[in-house]
Protein backbone atom coordinates (compact mmCIF):
# COMPACT_ATOMS: atom_id res chain seq x y z
CA UNK A 1 0.00 0.00 0.00
CA UNK A 2 2.63 2.47 -1.07
CA UNK A 3 1.94 5.62 -3.09
CA UNK A 4 0.97 3.89 -6.32
CA UNK A 5 -1.19 1.18 -4.76
CA UNK A 6 -2.92 3.75 -2.57
CA UNK A 7 -3.57 5.96 -5.60
CA UNK A 8 -5.15 3.07 -7.53
CA UNK A 9 -7.28 2.07 -4.55
CA UNK A 10 -8.47 5.63 -3.92
CA UNK A 11 -9.25 6.04 -7.62
CA UNK A 12 -11.30 2.87 -8.16
CA UNK A 13 -13.31 3.57 -5.00
CA UNK A 14 -13.87 7.19 -6.02
CA UNK A 15 -15.01 5.98 -9.45
CA UNK A 16 -17.41 3.50 -7.78
CA UNK A 17 -15.84 0.69 -9.78
CA UNK A 18 -15.28 -1.22 -6.54
CA UNK A 19 -16.65 -0.93 -3.03
CA UNK A 20 -14.43 -0.91 0.03
CA UNK A 21 -15.74 -4.31 1.12
CA UNK A 22 -14.56 -5.80 -2.20
CA UNK A 23 -10.95 -5.23 -1.18
CA UNK A 24 -8.50 -6.46 1.43
CA UNK A 25 -5.01 -5.03 1.78
CA UNK A 26 -1.73 -5.70 3.52
CA UNK A 27 1.53 -3.82 3.94
CA UNK A 28 4.52 -4.76 6.04
CA UNK A 29 4.48 -1.14 7.24
CA UNK A 30 1.45 -0.73 9.48
CA UNK A 31 1.55 3.04 9.00
CA UNK A 32 0.66 2.54 5.35
CA UNK A 33 -2.41 0.55 6.35
CA UNK A 34 -3.53 3.28 8.73
CA UNK A 35 -3.51 5.71 5.80
CA UNK A 36 -6.15 3.69 3.89
CA UNK A 37 -8.38 2.48 6.73
CA UNK A 38 -10.75 5.41 6.15
CA UNK A 39 -11.52 4.00 2.69
CA UNK A 40 -13.46 1.14 4.24
CA UNK A 41 -11.23 -1.70 3.02
CA UNK A 42 -10.27 -4.69 5.15
CA UNK A 43 -6.72 -4.52 6.49
CA UNK A 44 -5.41 -8.06 7.00
CA UNK A 45 -2.39 -9.45 8.83
CA UNK A 46 -0.26 -10.97 6.08
CA UNK A 47 0.25 -11.26 2.34
CA UNK A 48 -0.90 -14.90 2.61
CA UNK A 49 -4.23 -13.74 4.01
CA UNK A 50 -4.64 -11.39 1.04
CA UNK A 51 -4.07 -14.30 -1.35
CA UNK A 52 -6.44 -16.65 0.49
CA UNK A 53 -9.25 -14.08 0.57
CA UNK A 54 -8.89 -12.84 -3.02
CA UNK A 55 -9.75 -13.90 -6.54
CA UNK A 56 -7.36 -11.35 -8.03
CA UNK A 57 -4.22 -10.11 -6.31
CA UNK A 58 -2.47 -6.80 -6.89
CA UNK A 59 1.29 -7.01 -6.48
CA UNK A 60 2.63 -3.55 -5.64
CA UNK A 61 5.95 -4.11 -3.92
CA UNK A 62 9.47 -2.91 -4.71
CA UNK A 63 11.22 -4.83 -7.53
CA UNK A 64 14.02 -6.00 -5.26
CA UNK A 65 11.62 -7.90 -2.96
CA UNK A 66 9.26 -9.50 -5.52
CA UNK A 67 10.82 -12.95 -5.29
CA UNK A 68 11.12 -12.95 -1.49
CA UNK A 69 7.43 -11.98 -1.27
CA UNK A 70 5.99 -14.27 -3.96
CA UNK A 71 8.05 -17.46 -3.79
CA UNK A 72 6.71 -18.40 -0.32
CA UNK A 73 3.21 -17.86 -1.78
CA UNK A 74 3.77 -19.93 -4.94
CA UNK A 75 1.49 -22.79 -3.87
CA UNK A 76 -1.24 -20.46 -2.59
CA UNK A 77 -1.18 -18.51 -5.85
CA UNK A 78 -2.03 -21.54 -7.96
CA UNK A 79 -5.17 -20.96 -10.06
CA UNK A 80 -5.20 -17.30 -8.96
CA UNK A 81 -4.80 -14.16 -11.08
CA UNK A 82 -2.21 -11.45 -10.48
CA UNK A 83 -2.13 -7.82 -11.56
CA UNK A 84 1.43 -6.60 -11.09
CA UNK A 85 2.51 -2.97 -11.16
CA UNK A 86 6.12 -3.79 -10.28
CA UNK A 87 8.55 -2.01 -12.59
CA UNK A 88 10.61 -4.43 -14.65
CA UNK A 89 8.54 -7.53 -13.85
CA UNK A 90 6.98 -8.27 -17.21
CA UNK A 91 5.19 -11.32 -18.57
CA UNK A 92 8.35 -13.37 -19.06
CA UNK A 93 9.71 -12.74 -15.57
CA UNK A 94 6.46 -13.82 -13.93
CA UNK A 95 6.22 -16.87 -16.18
CA UNK A 96 9.64 -17.93 -14.90
CA UNK A 97 8.75 -17.17 -11.29
CA UNK A 98 5.20 -18.52 -10.81
CA UNK A 99 3.37 -21.80 -11.24
CA UNK A 100 1.97 -22.34 -14.71
CA UNK A 101 -1.58 -22.16 -13.33
CA UNK A 102 -1.09 -18.64 -11.96
CA UNK A 103 -2.40 -16.12 -14.47
CA UNK A 104 -0.77 -12.70 -14.61
CA UNK A 105 -0.50 -9.34 -16.31
CA UNK A 106 1.95 -6.46 -15.99
CA UNK A 107 0.36 -2.99 -15.77
CA UNK A 108 2.12 0.36 -15.51
CA UNK A 109 -0.22 3.05 -14.16
CA UNK A 110 0.65 6.54 -12.96
CA UNK A 111 -0.35 8.47 -9.86
CA UNK A 112 -3.05 10.63 -11.55
CA UNK A 113 -5.27 7.53 -11.36
CA UNK A 114 -6.10 8.87 -7.89
CA UNK A 115 -8.03 11.75 -9.53
CA UNK A 116 -9.42 9.56 -12.36
CA UNK A 117 -7.01 11.02 -14.95
CA UNK A 118 -4.44 8.24 -15.07
CA UNK A 119 -2.65 6.72 -18.04
CA UNK A 120 -2.29 2.98 -17.53
CA UNK A 121 -0.25 0.71 -19.79
CA UNK A 122 -1.32 -2.94 -20.09
CA UNK A 123 1.31 -5.33 -21.39
CA UNK A 124 -0.06 -6.93 -24.54
CA UNK A 125 1.31 -10.33 -23.58
CA UNK A 126 -0.46 -11.82 -20.55
CA UNK A 127 -2.05 -15.06 -19.34
CA UNK A 128 -5.35 -13.80 -17.91
CA UNK A 129 -8.62 -15.32 -19.01
CA UNK A 130 -10.74 -13.23 -21.36
CA UNK A 131 -13.10 -12.17 -18.57
CA UNK A 132 -10.18 -11.28 -16.28
CA UNK A 133 -8.56 -9.16 -18.97
CA UNK A 134 -11.85 -7.34 -19.57
CA UNK A 135 -12.07 -6.70 -15.82
CA UNK A 136 -8.55 -5.25 -15.76
CA UNK A 137 -9.25 -3.00 -18.75
CA UNK A 138 -12.50 -1.79 -17.19
CA UNK A 139 -10.87 -1.21 -13.81
CA UNK A 140 -8.09 0.97 -15.20
CA UNK A 141 -10.46 2.66 -17.65
CA UNK A 142 -12.54 3.77 -14.67
CA UNK A 143 -9.58 5.80 -13.39
CA UNK A 144 -8.25 7.23 -16.65
CA UNK A 145 -7.09 6.11 -20.08
CA UNK A 146 -5.74 2.67 -21.00
CA UNK A 147 -3.26 1.68 -23.69
CA UNK A 148 -2.33 -1.91 -24.61
CA UNK A 149 1.41 -1.89 -25.28
CA UNK A 150 3.74 -4.49 -26.86
CA UNK A 151 6.21 -5.93 -24.37
CA UNK A 152 9.27 -4.35 -26.00
CA UNK A 153 7.77 -0.85 -25.64
CA UNK A 154 6.71 -1.10 -22.00
CA UNK A 155 9.92 0.50 -20.68
CA UNK A 156 9.76 3.63 -22.81
CA UNK A 157 5.98 3.90 -22.44
CA UNK A 158 6.46 3.65 -18.69
CA UNK A 159 9.03 6.44 -18.82
CA UNK A 160 6.55 8.72 -20.61
CA UNK A 161 3.54 7.87 -18.43
CA UNK A 162 4.89 6.63 -15.13
CA UNK A 163 7.95 8.83 -14.61
CA UNK A 164 7.09 11.99 -16.53
CA UNK A 165 4.53 13.25 -14.01
CA UNK A 166 7.59 14.15 -11.92
CA UNK A 167 8.89 16.21 -14.84
CA UNK A 168 5.52 17.92 -15.25
CA UNK A 169 5.41 18.78 -11.55
CA UNK A 170 8.81 20.39 -11.98
CA UNK A 171 7.36 22.44 -14.85
CA UNK A 172 4.42 23.49 -12.68
CA UNK A 173 6.81 24.47 -9.92
CA UNK A 174 9.03 26.42 -12.31
CA UNK A 175 6.13 28.28 -13.94
CA UNK A 176 4.74 29.12 -10.51
CA UNK A 177 8.12 30.36 -9.32
CA UNK A 178 8.24 32.65 -12.34
CA UNK A 179 4.79 34.00 -11.53
CA UNK A 180 5.72 34.49 -7.86
CA UNK A 181 8.81 36.39 -8.98
CA UNK A 182 6.47 38.75 -10.82
CA UNK A 183 4.30 39.25 -7.74
CA UNK A 184 1.61 36.55 -7.91
CA UNK A 185 0.58 34.71 -4.70
CA UNK A 186 1.93 31.15 -4.77
CA UNK A 187 -1.41 29.36 -4.38
CA UNK A 188 -2.80 31.27 -7.34
CA UNK A 189 0.33 30.52 -9.37
CA UNK A 190 0.03 26.76 -8.76
CA UNK A 191 -3.65 26.78 -9.66
CA UNK A 192 -3.09 28.66 -12.92
CA UNK A 193 -0.11 26.55 -13.98
CA UNK A 194 -1.79 23.22 -13.17
CA UNK A 195 -5.06 24.06 -14.91
CA UNK A 196 -3.14 25.31 -17.93
CA UNK A 197 -1.33 21.98 -18.25
CA UNK A 198 -4.54 20.00 -17.73
CA UNK A 199 -6.33 22.03 -20.40
CA UNK A 200 -3.43 21.93 -22.85
CA UNK A 201 -3.19 18.14 -22.64
CA UNK A 202 -6.94 17.76 -23.08
CA UNK A 203 -6.90 20.06 -26.11
CA UNK A 204 -4.23 17.99 -27.83
CA UNK A 205 -6.06 14.75 -27.07
CA UNK A 206 -9.43 16.00 -28.29
CA UNK A 207 -8.23 17.87 -31.40
CA UNK A 208 -5.54 15.40 -32.41
CA UNK A 209 -3.47 18.33 -33.68
CA UNK A 210 0.32 18.17 -33.71
CA UNK A 211 1.72 19.87 -30.57
CA UNK A 212 3.78 22.13 -32.84
CA UNK A 213 0.60 23.39 -34.53
CA UNK A 214 -1.00 24.11 -31.17
CA UNK A 215 2.16 25.91 -30.05
CA UNK A 216 2.21 27.99 -33.24
CA UNK A 217 -1.44 28.93 -32.69
CA UNK A 218 -0.46 30.61 -29.42
CA UNK A 219 2.56 32.42 -30.86
CA UNK A 220 1.50 35.68 -32.51
CA UNK A 221 4.13 37.37 -34.73
CA UNK A 222 6.38 39.54 -32.56
CA UNK A 223 4.15 38.69 -29.60
CA UNK A 224 4.97 37.87 -25.99
CA UNK A 225 4.67 34.08 -26.27
CA UNK A 226 7.37 33.71 -28.92
CA UNK A 227 9.73 35.61 -26.64
CA UNK A 228 9.28 32.92 -23.98
CA UNK A 229 9.61 30.17 -26.60
CA UNK A 230 12.96 31.68 -27.64
CA UNK A 231 14.24 31.49 -24.06
CA UNK A 232 13.15 27.84 -23.75
CA UNK A 233 14.78 26.95 -27.08
CA UNK A 234 18.01 28.59 -25.96
CA UNK A 235 17.88 26.32 -22.93
CA UNK A 236 17.43 23.28 -25.24
CA UNK A 237 14.24 22.26 -23.45
CA UNK A 238 13.18 19.67 -26.02
CA UNK A 239 16.65 18.11 -26.07
CA UNK A 240 16.57 17.88 -22.27
CA UNK A 241 13.23 16.07 -22.35
CA UNK A 242 14.54 13.64 -24.96
CA UNK A 243 17.56 12.91 -22.76
CA UNK A 244 15.36 12.58 -19.66
CA UNK A 245 13.13 9.97 -21.35
CA UNK A 246 16.18 8.05 -22.59
CA UNK A 247 17.81 8.13 -19.14
CA UNK A 248 14.61 6.94 -17.49
CA UNK A 249 13.99 4.21 -20.06
CA UNK A 250 17.51 2.80 -19.89
CA UNK A 251 18.03 2.99 -16.12
CA UNK A 252 18.86 -0.40 -14.61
Amino acid sequence: MGNMASAILAGVLKADFLNGDDVCVYDINSEQLKKVQHLGVECVNSELEVVEKSEMIFVAVKPQVVESVLLPLKESLKEKAIISIVLGYDFQKYTNLLDVSTRHIFVMPNTPVQVLEGMSLLEERHSLSESEFIFVKELFSSIGKVEIVPSHLMSVAGAVCGCSPAFVYMIIEGLADGAVKEGMPRAMAYKLASQMILGSGKMQLETGLHPGVLKDNVCSPAGSTIQGVKVLEEGKIRSLFIEAISATTNYK
